[in-house]
């Protein structure tokens, strides 16, 4: 049986090796990318910038967030809210259960799996640090590559609803880095970041947001 950091390579070459059987690609740095596995590797860096000394669940955790995404599409899901929501209810159970047989066959125990399950499942993450820093990973992978595309797609109001919405679910440490984000981005996606960041920071403190 592999211990140690022998172990957490092979789970993270096993995680690796599922995501990069997606059939969707992503280019980055000039080159091509299967795209789950290219937002598992940013995700990696994200969590590497926000907490140097991450514990090896949360590394784990952080690595497979999205393992084999693609095989659930949102296309066979309503197209609502309810429909929405299901679909990320169901993708975080199946996120986690594929980590989980993942992880028992590289040799972690029950305890260590069932700790990437619930950082997977982003269970209690206002209440757990690392579920906590999950999701300011999430939502800066977010910020920095896709955020953009986003917001030329959709009109203002749609736009700074979901960048409010990001910017509640962050910490403190999530918000700061993101803040360092704006200033590179295009005048009219820099201009909604400011207009949302605030409209939360005044609904934060009992007014709220701009018209």
């Amino acid at each position: 049986m592999t211990t140690g950091f022998a172990r957490i390579a092979r789970a993270i070459e096993r995680i690796d090796a599922a995501n990069a059987e997606d059939p969707n690609r992503a280019s980055f740095g000039g080159r091509e990318y299967p795209a789950e596995l290219l937002y598992a590797m940013r995700m990696t860096e994200w969590l590497r910038r926000l907490v140097p000394d991450a514990s090896e669940p949360l590394r784990l955790a952080v690595r497979c967030q999205h393992l084999r995404r693609w095989a659930i599409p949102r296309s066979q899901y309503p197209a609502t809210r309810a429909g929405y929501l299901e679909w990320r209810s169901t993708l975080a159970r199946f996120h986690a259960d594929e980590a989980a047989a993942i992880l028992r066959d590289v040799g972690y125990d029950e305890a260590a799996v069932a700790r990437v399950q619930s950082l997977v499942r982003k269970e209690r993450f206002k209440a757990d640090p690392e579920a906590q820093a999950l999701e300011d990973a999430a939502c800066l992978v977010f910020l920095e590559n896709d955020y953009v595309d986003f917001a030329r797609r959709h009109e203002d109001e749609k736009v700074l609803h979901i960048l409010a919405r990001t910017w509640k679910k962050m910490s403190d440490r999530g918000r700061a880095a993101a803040l360092e984000l704006a200033p590179g981005l295009p005048e009219r996606e820099r201009v909604l970041v400011e207009r949302a960041v605030g409209g939360s920071q005044q609904t934060e403190q009992g007014g709220t947001p701009p018209g």
